[in-house]
């Protein structure tokens, strides 16, 4: 009985050995949870019992515990390695089996999935090719082809028209041709300038001349692309705006603008692009003050064609792609899996954990949602492993082997004893 008692609680010393053993190994793996033992102690019994006087046969591994604990945050320059702060796990397709990991060191393989170390793509939602983010789940991938260009249709601008502008002595002369000259300065009041795209993503300047008329509160406004008049028709009838005696703008007493025009190269023929193309330019948000003219906001809708310059994900998992034209655009957004019962989750190896049955089912949503955690991008969750604290526990295991081991040495020598007797 001695003998086994104290082999059992060697072998027990043991076990949690190799527990802290493994800690110990893992102190500087990402989204490494440190594990810890739990024992029972061993009765004979029958099945009347066990008698109140029994004497323990010794002790057993009861199981084996992990901490899902939150570790530490270490930040990176990679974009695309992910922490989760709070609960929650990454969940990962594994060759067609789901796992799930706290570890977000990512990349993006050959084929634009994002993967980890192991090649297990991260899964999510998907976004449709309006960067529309759908219900659909699967596994995230970065589209790295260039994104195609939207012609302008629409321009806002805001700007104030000084309320002391006199008219000017003369005669707006425009620019019908293209090469024309420009029009003089002592045509016209004011002018602003913005860029413009047309469907092929060409860029081109288009230039508004804003010219007090004798009327009170009164502007006309001609426009210009490439140096090409596109008032109007007919060609010589401006754009009219009105002002209000307290210097707002007067929506309905204006004329809408809507400029029609025909996309240019640099040597004033076709580009190509398509012909005409309609702009409808908004002047609500200009005001008639007693201040000089200034420009407040130039808004447009078009842009050229991009190619994709880096990946950024926000707290809510939200996978945007940012493009050299200035765009950006949702790829997708990753997922988080919670459980019932962490503690249930089978660890797979490659700080990664499988499904059970005593785990339950996850519980997937959105970082941020419900108990789910949030993402930080560029930063990764240490190992939780405290190492004074497995230090301390290795010096009470090799205290516990040893005193088990001195049992077995004075056991033997009782034996050896009994033995001896003549």
């Amino acid at each position: 009985m001695t003998f086994n008692s104290a082999l059992s609680g060697i072998q027990a010393a043991t076990s949690e050995l190799n527990v802290i053993g493994n800690n110990v190994a893992n102190s500087s793996t990402t989204g490494f949870k440190s594990s810890s033992v739990l024992f029972s102690d061993v009765y004979a019994s029958s099945a009347l019992g066990t008698s109140s006087n029994a004497i323990g046969s010794g002790v057993r591994l009861s199981s084996v515990k992990q901490s899902f604990s939150q570790g530490n945050i270490s930040f990176t320059n990679n974009n695309l390695d992910l922490s989760v702060s709070g609960q929650g796990f990454y969940r990962l397709n594994d060759s067609g089996s789901v796992v799930f990991s706290r570890a977000g060191s990512f990349g993006i393989d050959r084929e634009g999935f994002i993967v980890n170390s192991s090649d297990q793509r991260l899964t999510g939602l998907l976004a449709d090719n309006a960067g529309n983010i759908t219900g659909a789940q699967g596994d995230l991938r970065v589209d790295a082809a260039n994104i195609e260009p939207t012609s302008t249709s629409s321009v806002g601008v805001g700007f104030n028209v000084s309320s002391t502008t006199t008219p000017p002595a003369v005669a707006w002369v425009g620019s019908p041709n293209f090469g024309d000259p420009p029009p003089s300065p002592d045509t016209y009041n004011n002018v602003t300038s913005n860029t413009v795209y047309d469907s092929l993503g060409n860029s081109h300047i288009m230039s508004m001349y804003f010219i007090k008329t004798p009327t009170a509160n009164q502007w006309d406004v001609r426009a210009q692309v490439d140096g090409v008049d596109v008032d109007a028709a007919p060609a010589a009838a401006p754009f009219t705006q009105v002002y209000n005696s307290d210097g707002s703008f007067n929506a309905a007493s204006s004329e809408g603008i809507s400029v029609n025009w025909a996309p240019l190269d640099a040597s004033g023929n076709p580009n190509g692009a398509t012909t005409p193309q309609s702009i409808a330019v908004t002047l609500s948000d200009s005001t008639q003050f007693g201040a000089p003219f200034s420009v407040q906001s130039m808004l447009q809708d078009g842009f050229t064609t991009g190619r994709l310059d880096s990946v950024d994900v926000g707290t809510n998992g939200l996978i945007f792609g940012r493009y050299t034209n200035g765009q950006s655009r949702p790829m997708g957004q990753l997922v988080l899996a919670n459980f019932t019962n962490v503690n249930g989750l089978q660890a797979l190896g490659d700080t990664s954990w499988g499904e059970t049955f005593t785990s339950g089912p996850p519980l997937v949503g959105s970082p941020g949602s419900a108990s789910l955690g949030v993402i930080q991008s560029g930063a990764l969750e240490d190992s939780n492993v405290d190492l004074t604290n497995e230090l301390v526990k290795m010096i009470t295991t090799q205290r516990n082997f040893q005193a088990n081991a001195q049992t077995i040495r004075t056991a033997d020598q009782v034996t050896q004893t009994i033995i001896n007797i003549r």
